[in-house]
């Protein structure tokens, strides 16, 4: 009996015992380099600020942090934060480090900078202090083009989509001051610490009720050209591609994040132009969908050279590299040709711009890849003169003269042209993806673990 209650004495003190056991030997684990780590941040957050893909400075990040040799890294890309974790292994903690993006600026010269230091580090061409010291360069250089040229882009862009849909050169004068007009306050506002949505809604505002003031002069058929020039400036091309892109690639986070931008860009382009087309209703301004513009589906050197100069103005307002600016405006005219073509071939307006996507994302993805160069820069202003301010116009004359059905169908029709835009570029660029060997940092196309999922379950 005494050595049945010892045995239980004994088996109840080691249940209860709470002294924390004798830590192991401490293993010894790889080095981790601060300056690495920071350095991946600070390329990661250049590159999600200038306007890049979530795919691509994930693929970014993760070059850097291989050609700096962090060990067992893993990288997390959002639309408005990074984070970076390496573990040293054995019993040593993880080292982590996190940065948040807080102001987005289009600069696809910087964009294209940072690629060719990604590459070249990738590639061990640069030690790490050098990389630090050229970061510190591109992050503190100033872009190919002055700030008044960067200002007055955004006229040319209204400028060159009105003649492109059928105005003259009072139209484009008209729809150039209009634009400017509209920037210059919405930048007054944001120096006031205004959200974007007031002030692209502004913006749009002024450009319509310059347009009313031209309709009760008497002139209507120039009114909506110069309406729908205006809204062409503002229009979002560049979160229009990534956010397709993030999507397409799995990212489902930052695609929401990014389709959510569009959506309150597109919302305050509406609100502006509604606010405007009802006071104007009101106030007995005739203003209907008679008098709106169609582009004329022939092939003329007119629109094409239109096409072209929009693209071109497209591509100085997001600073792309000088050397890609033929490239940008031929990518316009082509894109316009094709659109057109498919027009005489009775093809509907959504099938012809996304079929005329893909073959200008195919030819520009290569050109990309041929210059060892982002896609995004030849892309994006590409797609400009097929961007849809007309059908957007066309809604909010429909729903405020009494044709609501009309107008949510138009609108739904410019959402539609727009998706049909960002998705067509992309599948161009997946072509192009499919049968390259690597990607912007020595990963290929086996490096992307969403395409091999189930499917759908």
């Amino acid at each position: 009996m005494g050595r049945a209650t010892e045995r239980l004495r004994r088996t109840w003190q080691v249940l209860m015992d709470t002294s924390p056991p004798e830590p192991p030997e401490d293993e010894p684990g790889e080095v981790v380099d601060a300056r690495a780590i920071d350095l991946v941040l600070r390329v990661g957050e250049l590159l999600l600020a200038s306007g890049e893909s979530t795919e691509r400075v994930n693929e970014a990040m993760l070059s850097i942090a291989v050609a700096y040799e962090l060990p067992r890294v893993e990288v997390q890309v959002s639309f408005t934060s990074l984070l970076v974790s390496a573990h040293p292994g054995g019993a040593a903690l993880p080292v982590t480090g996190s940065r948040s993006i807080r102001r987005r600026t289009p600069a696809y010269w910087r964009l294209t900078a940072l690629h060719q230091l990604v590459q070249d580090a990738s590639i061990g061409m640069l030690d790490l202090e050098d990389a630090h010291a050229r970061l510190a360069v591109i992050k503190r250089g100033r872009g190919p083009y002055p700030a008044w040229l960067l200002v007055v882009s955004f006229g040319l862009i209204s400028a060159s989509a009105s003649v492109l849909v059928g105005g003259g050169p009072l139209v484009a004068m008209t729809a150039f001051v209009a634009t400017m007009l509209g920037d210059r306050a919405a930048a007054a506002l944001a120096r006031r610490g205004t959200p974007e949505f007031f002030q692209l809604l502004v913006a749009s505002a002024i450009g319509a009720s310059i347009a009313v003031l031209v309709i009760a002069m008497g002139a209507p058929g120039r009114a909506s050209t110069i309406v729908t020039g205006a809204i062409l400036a503002l229009l979002p091309g560049r979160p229009l591609v990534a956010s397709i892109q993030d999507g397409i690639t799995g990212d489902l986070v930052s695609a929401g994040a990014r389709l959510l931008e569009v959506f309150f860009i597109i919302a305050a382009i509406v609100a502006g132009l509604g606010v405007v087309v009802y006071a104007a209703v009101k106030l007995d301004v005739e203003v209907t969908v008679a008098h709106l513009p169609s582009a004329p589906a022939l092939f003329q050197p007119v629109p094409i050279l239109a096409a072209a100069a929009v693209s071109l103005a497209f591509a100085v307002s997001l600073a792309v590299p000088k050397n890609v600016l033929f490239a940008a405006a031929a990518g316009g005219a082509a894109i316009w040709t094709l659109y057109v073509s498919l027009l005489n071939l009775q093809v509907t307006g959504v099938l012809a711009s996304a079929v005329s996507a893909v073959v200008i994302g195919l030819f520009a993805s290569m050109l990309a890849r041929h210059r060892r160069a982002p896609v995004l820069p030849y892309v994006v202003p590409a797609i400009a003169p097929l961007l849809p301010g007309t059908l957007l116009y066309r809604g909010m004359v429909e729903i405020n003269t009494g044709q609501p059905e009309a107008g949510v169908l138009s609108l739904i029709g410019a959402l539609s042209v727009a998706l049909a835009l960002g998705a067509g570029v992309n599948l161009g660029g997946e072509l192009v993806r499919a049968f390259q060997r690597v990607g912007l940092g020595a990963s290929g196309r086996w490096a992307r673990p969403a395409a091999r999922r189930t499917r759908g379950y």
